[in-house]
């Protein structure tokens, strides 16, 4: 029995808190009711960036293809039509045993706790 039982209602100080959080939410709500995204998704903005040109550099093509052997698959075809917009095919992934392609180093290899793979 000498153990207090708590307010139903909360603290003052989260009520507070959640009264500031519902305020905050609102004027979000309000403010996003004027911008509608995706009117017009069949046409591209006319102040958006466009490439004008792209040119590869001589070792495009084999940083794409690095962690794969030959013969290469069909599959990476599209590599002789990738632009200059972003694939996330020419970047490293996730480190350690998710590595497939032995971009981080030796399949397998797996970081030391607290160090980092690259």
């Amino acid at each position: 029995m000498g153990m207090s039982r708590r307010n139903s209602r909360g603290s003052p100080l989260a009520r507070v808190g959640a009264a500031a959080a519902m305020i905050v939410a609102s004027a979000t709500c309000a403010i996003a009711q004027d911008f509608v995204g995706g009117s017009t998704p069949d046409r591209r903005p006319a102040s958006a960036p466009t490439i004008k040109s792209f040119e590869r550099a001589p070792d495009w093509m084999a940083k794409a293809r690095r962690g794969i052997s030959e013969p290469y698959p069909a599959s990476l075809r599209f590599l002789e039509d990738q632009g200059g917009w972003f694939t996330p095919f020419t970047r490293p992934n996730m480190p350690g045993p998710y590595d497939i392609r032995e971009l981080y180093g030796t399949r397998g290899a797996v970081a030391k706790p607290g160090k980092g793979a690259n």
